[in-house]
């Protein structure tokens, strides 16, 4: 991933928080069935391994899996909270005019070698720990031991676990840090008063607002 240096994102506790935030991660290899990629939801364990472990599971019906089994390594994506910025927010733009759109966004890349799971109470683990995740916060969150003890045994035989020990992590924090402070501000006005039904504007605003170190 390209990585000018004021956009660059190292320190791994901001990394595993956008992770946890937007866990749906896209899992890319590059293996004999060539190119292949999947959007899935990604726990991450960071005490598990040194820049932390992604573990995940898959429907065993889907070939991915397969690939997995074969490669020394692979990518996964995880996109934050990203935006068209227009040059109509720029104090620039009144300025002199010479302002170009560009598009904000936050994104962590991890790398590593994945392993293939099949053991049934890991695979309870995972989807137990998924779930109580998501539903938590939920008025009446629901829980795998909600469903009968039956169904989810013949459940689980339908999918494959991954676990990516990362072997590499790297963060991108594009969110205006290269304009003038008038500029990051026009920015964090518009975002807010654009708006959005899911909160990504105003997350995106957030971002701007605490790079921007006033």
């Amino acid at each position: 991933m390209y990585q000018p240096p004021h956009f660059r994102e190292d320190d791994l506790g901001a990394q595993h928080a956008l992770i946890r935030a937007h866990p749906l991660g896209l899992l890319v290899t590059a293996g004999p069935g060539g190119l292949m990629a999947n959007p899935i939801p990604f726990l991450i364990d960071g005490q598990a391994s040194e820049r932390g472990t992604l573990r995940a599971h898959l429907a065993r019906a889907n070939p991915h899996w397969r690939e997995l089994a074969q490669v020394e390594a692979c990518l996964v994506v995880f996109q934050g909270p990203q935006g068209y910025v227009t040059p109509s927010w720029y104090a620039t733009k009144r300025e002199t005019g010479k302002v170009v759109p560009t598009w904000n966004y936050a994104t962590v890349h991890a790398r590593g070698r994945p392993r293939v799971i099949e053991d049934a109470a890991w695979l309870r683990r995972q989807i137990a720990d998924l779930t109580d995740l998501r539903e938590a916060g939920r008025p009446e969150p629901w829980a795998v031991d909600d469903a009968p003890r039956a169904f989810t045994d013949a459940q689980l035989k339908g999918i494959v676990g991954i676990e990516i020990p990362v072997a590499q992590i790297v963060g991108k924090w594009k969110v205006s840090q290269n304009r003038p402070a008038a500029d990051r501000d026009g920015v964090v006005a518009g975002f807010r008063a654009a708006g959005d039904g899911d909160g990504m504007a105003e997350e995106m605003a957030a971002l701007v607002q605490a790079r921007s170190g006033r």
